[in-house]
Order: structure tokens, then C-alpha cells, then sequence
């Protein structure tokens, strides 16, 4: 098009210089009168619409533009322990496409390629599936990228790029998972988050959690003196909370409900409370405590600290706006600065509090206080039993999957992305 419209200006030296002097004289103003025949119909004539000139360019003219298929794009994983890691894949892996289809590897498969997974397969697609970025999900998906699967992906779901992080994915041969899709010209590569992965949310909680007997799910950690909490890679960033932000206020007269809680270890039973709580108003506003207020009530710190678990809840497709390190009483000034219509708590609740003043007794006095039923009975402290009631399977899964890590970090080099 710009090559045309510049061959357009060139053309015009007929008019503005180069070839002017041919059209002096009779001969001239004889042209000139035709064209302004042939084009207005000037002096009577039958007209066209345009001059003989322009017809050449008829083609050019802006056509409607038709409207094209979403390009469809594909990404899978475990997602077992999910993470604001798993969350900003999936976020990048959306912004190659317009659809993101998802597919949830199959328990079986991670047995046999990694080891046994934490979470069911009910509870990974719970949480992939109460992800912002998410619109499809396939469930039992293989881990391997075969070529039957891969025609699956192109044919039946409409696939048009197969994405992936830039760590390397294995199979138990030394191959590339993702082999056949690069072969094939379909594969986008995304960057991987810095300073989480499943493996070292394990090793933090067999860190955290030293001894099986001091887990209990009514009081917590008997004794903190007992336990280490294992240091965060994570380097948070403003830009990354923007990204996963909805960067939306409520509108004028929205109902807006607050619900508050540690949010450690983000599972399918939050991913559920949160539903709950939005089906219950317009706007849904969460409050992440900080990371000393969760040790004073239950007794031991939370796994992930306040960034990591900010991300968490803010990647969840129910949720409008969080309050980084809310306090844990609900206070009156709280309710009026963000016009708060109603409180809710669900009915699962994790560790005991050392103080004895009730946080929500000011809602409650005004009558916007609500218990919901908690769909799911999981928490924080029953994820982590899982793991500590089969310690040496899980300390054997770390041991493979660290070496591979350690060794992704030492080549590590920049790959651009967003």
C-alpha cells in the first residue's frame, strides 16, 4: 500500500513539473477537456466516476477488512502446588493468541515423568480453571507432545501455536517434550518466572514442617523453634502486581464484598470461598494478611510471604482488587475508604487466633457480616500434610528435580518476554 500511494505522488509530476510541458498548447487543453469529460461529466458529457488516470489504483482502495478466526494458542503443565509462577505463564502464553486453551497433565503421566503430584486432578483443574487468563481447559492432557496429540490439538481443538517456558522439559529419555512442535513450526516460547517452581514450594514446606507429628490441623506447629522457613528467590516488582492487576475500581453504587484470610498455598478450596464470596455482590475486594500477623495467629509462617500470595489471589478470575498486608480486624475507617457493603468469612478456618478480640465484631454490630459455607474442607496445613506424610517420595522427587533446576540456572541467559 505505501509503495503505491508513493508511486501515486510520483505520478503527479505530470501535473506538478516533470511532463507539464507537454500538455502547453492546443494539444493540452484538448487532454485537459477530455479528462474533465470523461471524470465529472463536465461539459455535459455522460461522466465516469473516475478518471481513466485513476483506474489502475481502483485496487488499492481500502477493502473491508474480514473478520479472521482467534488465533488459538496451547499450554500445559501439572500444575501441582500451583503458583504465581504457573499464573504468569499462562498470563504471557494469553498474549500470543486470543484464546488460551490449557491442557492438565494427567496424575499418571506425573508419576511416571516426575513423581507423585500433591493435588488430584479435580483440585489442578480447579485451580487452572479459576485463572484469569484462562478460557479452555483439556483435562488428563499427556506430557509428552506426541504427533497423535499434537493433530488432536491442530484438528479438533483449533490450535495454532503450542507455547512453553524456556526452561527445558524433559522426558525420561533425555528427549524434548516438545520436540515434534517445534519440528513443525508451531511452538512460542514464553520466559519463565523468576525465584518459585513446585520444587521449591516442597522443599520450603519439608523446611518449614520438620517433624510430621508437629503438623495439626487445630493448632498448628506446636513449636516455631522447631522449624525453618526456606528463603524466597522472589523479586517482586511493581510492574508484575500491574500485570496481574484488573487496574478497575468499582462503579458508582456497586456492591462491594471484602473477604480476608492468609491465602498460603493457594488451593482449589480458596479458588472456591472466592466464588463464593463474588456471586455475592459486583465487586469483589480480598485482603491478604502479612506475613507477621499470620505467624502471631497461627502459631508459624506462612509458606509463600505477602507478594508471592498477593499474586496468587490477584491471578484468580473472581477477584477485583486485593489490600496488600491488611490488617487483621476489620475496622470502620476500612469500611467507609473502600465503601465496603459486606463482610464475608468462610466456615474453614485455619489455626487459632492468639488474640482474643473478635476481628470482625464491627461488621457484625452493623449488620454486613456473612458466613459462608465453605465449598471445599482443604487448606494450607492439610496440602503440606500431604507432603510430609510421604516425606522420603517427595524428598526423592526434589533430589531429581533440583539437579535439573540448579542446572537450568547456571546456563541461564536472557530471554526477552513480558
Amino acid at each position: 500500500m505505501m509503495m503505491g500511494l508513493l508511486a501515486f505522488e510520483n505520478n503527479q509530476g505530470l501535473w506538478n513539473g516533470g511532463y507539464y510541458s507537454q500538455f502547453f498548447g492546443i494539444g493540452g487543453v484538448m487532454v485537459t477537456v477530455a479528462i474533465l469529460w470523461l471524470s465529472t461529466g463536465y461539459f455535459g458529457g455522460i461522466g465516469a466516476p473516475f478518471a481513466p488516470y485513476f483506474w489502475p489504483y481502483l485496487g488499492q482502495v481500502p477493502k473491508k477488512k474480514e473478520r479472521q478466526r482467534p488465533v488459538r494458542v496451547y499450554m500445559d503443565g501439572c500444575f501441582d502446588l500451583m503458583h504465581y509462577g504457573h499464573a504468569n505463564a499462562l498470563r504471557q502464553a494469553k498474549l500470543l493468541g486470543d484464546q488460551l486453551v490449557v491442557g492438565v497433565v494427567s496424575d499418571e503421566e506425573i508419576v511416571a515423568n516426575k513423581g507423585p503430584p500433591v493435588l488430584s486432578m479435580e483440585e489442578r483443574l480447579t485451580l487452572v480453571s479459576g485463572l484469569k487468563w484462562v478460557d479452555e481447559v483439556i483435562p488428563n492432557a499427556p506430557y509428552e507432545i506426541t504427533e497423535e496429540f499434537m493433530n488432536t490439538l491442530f484438528s479438533k481443538y483449533n490450535i495454532d501455536y503450542i507455547i512453553h517456558g524456556d526452561d527445558p522439559c524433559l522426558l525420561p529419555d533425555g528427549t524434548d517434550a516438545y520436540a515434534l512442535a517445534k519440528k513443525a513450526g508451531r511452538y512460542k516460547q514464553i520466559r519463565r518466572t523468576e525465584g518459585v517452581s513446585s520444587t521449591d514450594i516442597v522443599g520450603r514446606i519439608l523446611q518449614t514442617f520438620k517433624h510430621k507429628e508437629g503438623v495439626n490441623e487445630n493448632a498448628g506447629v506446636e513449636s516455631c523453634d522447631q522449624m525453618k522457613t526456606q528463603l524466597s528467590n522472589f523479586l517482586p516488582t511493581s510492574r508484575r502486581i500491574m500485570q496481574f492487576s484488573n487496574g478497575q475500581a468499582p462503579s458508582p453504587g456497586a456492591r462491594v464484598v471484602y473477604i480476608d484470610g492468609a491465602f498460603d498455598l493457594f488451593h482449589a478450596g480458596h479458588v472456591e470461598i472466592l466464588r463464593s464470596a463474588r456471586q455475592l455482590g459486583d465487586f469483589l475486594l480480598v485482603g491478604v494478611h502479612d506475613d507477621q500477623s499470620i505467624r502471631e495467629k497461627r502459631g508459624y509462617p506462612p509458606i509463600m510471604h505477602l507478594h508471592e500470595r498477593t499474586l496468587g489471589v490477584l491471578a484468580c478470575r473472581y477477584v477485583d482488587e486485593v489490600i496488600i498486608g491488611a490488617p487483621l480486624e476489620v475496622s470502620r475507617d476500612m469500611i467507609t475508604t473502600f465503601n465496603i457493603s459486606l463482610v464475608v468469612h468462610g466456615t474453614v478456618v485455619e489455626g487459632g487466633s492468639a488474640s482474643e478480640v473478635d476481628p470482625y465484631a464491627l461488621p457484625k454490630s452493623m449488620g454486613i457480616f456473612q458466613v459462608v459455607t465453605s465449598p471445599k474442607t482443604i487448606t494450607s496445613v492439610s496440602v503440606a500434610t500431604r507432603i510430609i506424610d510421604n516425606h522420603e517420595a517427595y524428598k526423592k522427587r526434589n533430589l531429581k528435580k533440583k539437579a535439573s533446576e540448579d542446572k537450568y540456572y547456571t546456563q541461564k541467559k536472557f530471554v526477552y518476554g513480558d
